[in-house]
């Protein structure tokens, strides 16, 4: 007969006490394979408990597998594996989840200021998720909403001169998943070049070593560099080059298209923050000026909405359509229909644009002052790419490498970006480099944030007279 301990005072009810010892006896073959076990009855008389007792961890056991049942016989101990059956308190993991560091100011370029239309995007919410928008449960187009690409289309043709139809736009949610889809749009063995420095995602997205390092300088992409290499298709941020700022010039734009135009080459053209620009009218897209279906058009909602809602898009060459539907008509679309309504119903009754000229206010304010802070009070610091987007680019006149500089900041929770972080290829500056973004400092903060900085690494504030 089977002996088990059993506490009848244990806050574990018997039944799980008996089905435990009796599944480690099985694995740990104190019971061999085919042994049949007592019956209800006469091992509940052996125990001294209730039929109903044995008959739930026989259930148990039987409904993991440890025993099978044969029908007016009884149960027997069925054969297991030998491995996968531990228990999850014998198993010793240590695991910690990695704290995030807290800074007091934090200078990353992504980060966006924190006003919000919060009270209306809840009411197109509150009105989308109603029983009247039940087809939205279903699966939509692959290539995104067309009541959201239709306004897409509308925006561009608005704000960036961008003449397409809504059948060329693809909905995605980000960069790095639309980036591979162009990628497999195009023919083999295609090589791709990046602007170095540049988006530090990229390379990481498809690419890793395979990509070609074409120099920025500050016209922009050196277009020479890019036809003397092999590469096919190029990534590039024209009009507010990241992280420099460079824009690039007229002449390099007249020789990029061309160079695009010949054979089976595409431009990528990225035109991440182009609805912030504090100095002249804005930069016209690359894509408004192609007579030849060589740019694809990316952007997003995230520097002019928010990161968290990652919903990017694309605007294909119409060579490229036919390719498209045949390659991923059977993709689902990566962004929740909802969230797709609710921004279309946004930017349809012009929430959009008054968002956006709003937050153009608020960040110039946020630019000037920390242009004004540098200048006037520590002038020997170079600023480049000033004239748009929400970070600028420093140069820190001293004999420390960029590494010991971002420790030194961190030591006095101020997160900052070296420059060297979004280099494909090293690069050699005359002086340590970084990146200053300023969207989600708040403004009455940002001189604040620049004096610790400067403090921390020895800069002595001066006043300079204008």
């Amino acid at each position: 007969m089977l002996i088990f301990k059993l506490e009848k005072d244990s806050p574990t009810p018997l039944y799980e006490q008996l089905y435990i010892g009796m599944k480690n006896a099985i694995i740990e073959k104190q019971i061999e394979v085919g042994t049949k076990l007592p019956s209800k009855r006469k091992l509940a008389e052996f125990l001294n408990i209730s039929q109903t007792t044995i008959e739930i961890a026989y259930g148990q056991l039987l409904a993991e597998g440890y025993i099978v049942s044969k029908p007016r016989i009884g149960y027997f101990v069925e054969e297991i594996d030998e491995l996968p059956y531990v228990e999850k308190d014998q198993i010793d993991v240590q695991y910690e989840p990695k704290q995030r560091q807290i800074y007091e100011h934090n200078f990353h370029p992504g980060q966006i200021d924190s006003s919000f239309p919060f009270s209306t995007w809840r009411k197109y919410a509150k009105d989308i998720f109603d029983s009247s928008s039940k087809e939205l449960l279903q699966t939509g187009e692959p290539q995104g909403e067309y009541v959201l690409r239709s306004e897409i289309a509308k925006y561009l043709y608005q704000s960036r001169g961008i003449i397409c139809k809504p059948e060329q736009i693809v909905i995605g949610s980000g960069t790095e998943q639309l980036l591979p889809m162009i990628l497999r749009l195009i023919e083999n063995n295609t090589k791709f070049a990046l602007e170095n420095p540049g988006y530090s995602a990229i390379p990481r997205i498809h690419l890793q070593n395979k990509a070609i390092p074409i120099s920025v300088d500050d016209d922009g992409l050196i277009v020479d560099e890019l036809e003397e290499s092999d590469a096919n298709i190029v990534y590039i941020t024209p009009s507010h080059q990241f992280p420099t700022g460079a824009v690039l010039s007229a002449a390099r734009r007249t020789q990029l298209l061309k160079w695009a135009s010949k054979g089976n080459r595409y431009i990528i053209e990225d035109d991440y923050d182009s609805e912030f620009r504090y100095v002249g009218k804005p930069i016209p897209a690359l894509q408004g000026l192609d007579q030849n279906n060589k740019v694809i058009y990316m952007s997003t909602f995230t520097k002019s909405l928010m990161p968290s809602l990652r919903v990017a898009y694309i605007v294909l060459p119409n060579t490229l359509l036919q390719k498209y539907k045949d390659s991923f008509s059977y993709y689902s679309a990566t962004v929740p229909r909802f969230d797709q309504h609710i921004l279309a119903n946004f930017m349809k009754d012009g929430h959009f644009s008054k968002h956006l000229n709003r937050m153009r206010k608020i960040y110039r304010k946020k630019h000037d002052k920390l242009l004004h802070t540098l200048s006037t009070y520590y002038p020997d610091i170079k600023v480049k790419g000033d004239h748009a987007g929400m970070h600028i680019l420093i140069s820190v006149p001293i004999n420390k490498t960029e590494e010991e500089l971002k420790q030194q900041a961190n030591d006095s929770k101020i997160a900052i970006y070296p420059v060297s972080e979004y280099q494909l290829k090293p690069l050699n500056y005359d002086q340590p480099s970084f990146l200053l973004g300023f969207g989600g400092i708040p403004l009455e903060t940002i001189d604040i944030a620049i004096d610790k900085l400067m403090t921390c690494w020895g800069i002595k504030k001066t006043r300079v007279e204008i």
